[in-house]
């Protein structure tokens, strides 16, 4: 088996260890690996490239965010994604069950099971996770402008930022459409999955399949900045009230408009900012994911 693998030298510190761990983890399962460092900025345009030569699995090394790009430029085509988890989270990596011991993820690669998963779509942008509009996106933009200004580690600035959504409490006021039902609402936060997601709003909770066609759609139902507060206190605490605090629906694609002509998107975690209407579809069987045998 030959992989081009691609590492994010962007998403942590001890590169050398790292890369180092990576060699000897492809050797030791044999599989004959071309790892690529890459600062993070071009890395779909690099996948790309890794997909039209003659390898047989392009291997995305990093975080949601790493693997979200790399997945974004296998999308629709045979090759098959695969992945070494290394970030903070790593959502994606624990629905599909892979392993987070890097050698452990190497091994799934290595035995070839490849599953046909969907992902969702946003205006044409691809995203694996999920993507949401509202105070989230805004939440992501100050963090890292935080950790930018003043050197922090993202942890950390998770409390000025959460404090300075709170003051600037950032309404959507929208309407949005499915096959089934329109419905207009002002909220401040809009969380669109890929498949269904065990409901835990802001720790975004975790997915049994990603193979069921429908997107999960969640609209905060608050609409104070303490309602907000206790919302997110609720759900980083894991005991949100559904039917109290969210209305919950699942759909094949939806279409969502709003008063603004443009504004912050997050996908997966990272931020991008789209012109409404926002045309949300889910992509059917779209990508190919090794996956361990349990999947």
């Amino acid at each position: 088996m030959k992989a081009i693998v691609l590492l994010n030298t962007a998403a942590g510190s001890r590169v050398d260890d790292r890369q180092r761990l990576l060699e000897e983890a492809f050797s030791a399962a044999g599989i004959e690996a071309e790892i690529r460092p890459n600062t993070g900025s071009n890395l779909d345009h690099e996948a790309q490239v890794a997909a039209a030569l003659a390898v047989d699995v392009v291997v995305a090394c990093g975080g949601d965010g790493t693997i979200s790009s790399v997945a974004r430029a296998l999308v629709g085509t045979p090759m098959p994604l695969g992945i070494v988890p290394l970030g903070t989270l790593n959502h994606f990596a624990k629905d599909l069950k892979i392993p987070l011991d890097v050698a452990a993820a190497v091994k799934v690669i290595a035995a070839g099971r490849v599953s046909r998963i969907d992902v969702g779509d946003v205006n044409g942008r691809v995203f694996i996770n999920n993507s949401s509009l509202g105070v989230y996106p805004h939440f992501v933009l100050n963090r890292d402008s935080q950790r930018q200004r003043h050197g922090l580690a993202k942890w950390v600035a998770m409390l000025p930022a959460v404090l300075s959504v709170l003051r600037r409490f950032p309404m959507v006021h929208l309407r949005l459409a499915t096959d089934a039902k329109t419905i207009e609402r002002k909220t401040p936060l809009v969380f669109i999955g890929n498949n269904d997601y065990q409901f835990d709003l802001f720790n975004f909770g975790q997915r049994n399949r990603l193979d069921c066609g429908e997107l999960s759609l969640s609209i905060a139902k608050v609409h104070t900045r303490w309602g907000l507060f206790k919302l997110i206190v609720r759900s980083l605490a894991g005991c949100l009230d559904q039917a109290r605090d969210v209305e919950t629906f699942h759909a094949s694609s939806c279409l969502i408009e709003t008063r603004k002509h443009r504004l912050p998107i997050a996908l997966d975690g990272e931020v991008i900012h789209l012109c409404p209407p926002l045309h949300y579809c889910l992509r059917p069987a779209a990508l190919s994911v090794c996956v361990p045998e349990n999947v």
